[in-house]
């Protein structure tokens, strides 16, 4: 069967847009359980996402911190790989787009899938978001798994901050209370971290200020202005920060680094390596998914439920953080921060 022809969503495989013309997303068969508007492909989405995110930052944890593996850079090159060669698969066997636009015609046997004008429409995002992935990472290795999801969770302020400075975005005294309260609890946790470590800290705010970049840049250059999906942007990051990230991992070493791991050709190594690279992919399209099957106040409970098992399993599986009361009143702050944020959010205060 020929793969040329038109892309049509209702031809795509992968559900990456609104159910098909004619077909009721809350088709009685399709629900959970009797009277839910909950539907089974939703909570499969929603299920996927915080399972993907979890396990990610354990396995990124493990052959960061248990394995001592030195090159995180290595790492996002591998996931960025990895990224690129799913795309291209799922493209060519017609599972995704990569266009907005569903009805163009592209031929599959063009030796690209996105014009050179578009990727250099999408150079800032790209740069933006290899500064993202790169301090991200980093991030990790430096701070206990507790503490490291309290702190992230401070992102929003500097999110507001570049939001201000960019666009004169101002907000309520009920999203900056809520906000506020995220601060504190991280610094109450904070305070009581006994494996606290400067570097690590400064770290993890700075991947806090390269989200919110990459986040603002999203929304200036995103979807709506270049005319790709998630997963046409996903494939310009990897086609754009790919090259430059091996180029920058040989000229720091990073590369003979790894050749002279220990442990590169241990079993258990491998594997951990090889499930970091399929997480990564499959967050980026379980994010898409679950923002696409259900609504805006299920994503937000699964946020705040993906905390909470990271919390509990990044606790158990690595420890760092002994229990103490006034870490818990931080963690439970932070979390309470949260919500109200979340809720003032959806309802509009």
């Amino acid at each position: 069967m020929s793969l040329k022809g038109s892309i049509s969503s209702e031809n795509l495989v992968l559900p990456v847009s609104d159910p098909p013309k004619g077909q009721d997303p809350y088709a009685p068969d399709d629900k959970l359980f009797k009277g839910s508007a909950f539907t089974k492909r939703g909570a499969f989405a929603a299920l996927s996402y915080m399972s993907c995110a979890v396990l990610l930052v354990m396995f990124n944890k493990a052959a960061l911190s248990s394995y001592r593996f030195q090159s995180a850079n290595v790492i996002t090159l591998l996931q960025m790989v990895c990224s690129c060669c799913f795309l291209y698969l799922l493209r060519r066997w017609r599972m995704i787009s990569f266009s907005a636009n569903e009805s163009l015609l592209i031929s599959d046997n063009s030796t690209k899938f996105v014009s050179l004008k578009t990727l250099k429409h999408t150079l800032p995002l790209s740069g933006a978001y290899l500064f993202y992935m790169l301090v991200t990472m980093e991030s990790v290795r430096g701070v206990n798994v507790p503490m490291y999801t309290t702190l992230r969770r401070t992102t929003v302020v500097f999110t507001m901050f570049v939001e201000f400075v960019l666009v004169g975005q101002r907000y309520t005294r009920s999203v900056i209370f809520s906000v506020g309260l995220i601060v504190f609890g991280a610094f109450v946790a904070g305070a009581r971290d006994f494996s606290f470590d400067a570097y690590g800290y400064a770290v993890v705010f700075m991947s806090n200020i390269a989200t919110a970049i990459y986040l603002a840049t999203i929304a200036r250059i995103g979807w709506k202005t270049s005319g790709l999906n998630s997963f046409g942007l996903m494939w310009c990051n990897g086609i754009i920060c790919g090259p430059v990230l091996l180029i920058w991992t040989f000229v720091r070493g990073d590369l003979k680094t790894t050749l002279n791991f220990p442990y590169l050709f241990s079993p258990g190594f491998i594997v951990i390596l090889l499930f970091s690279c399929i997480l990564a992919f499959f967050l980026n399209y379980c994010i898409f998914l679950n923002t696409t099957l259900n609504s805006a106040v299920t994503q937000t409970i699964c946020g705040n439920l993906k905390d909470l098992f990271t919390i509990g399993l990044g606790w158990i599986i690595f420890g760092g953080l002994p229990f103490d009361v006034w870490n818990v009143i931080g963690q439970c702050l932070g979390f309470t921060g949260s919500g109200l944020y979340a809720y003032y959010k959806l309802i509009g205060k």
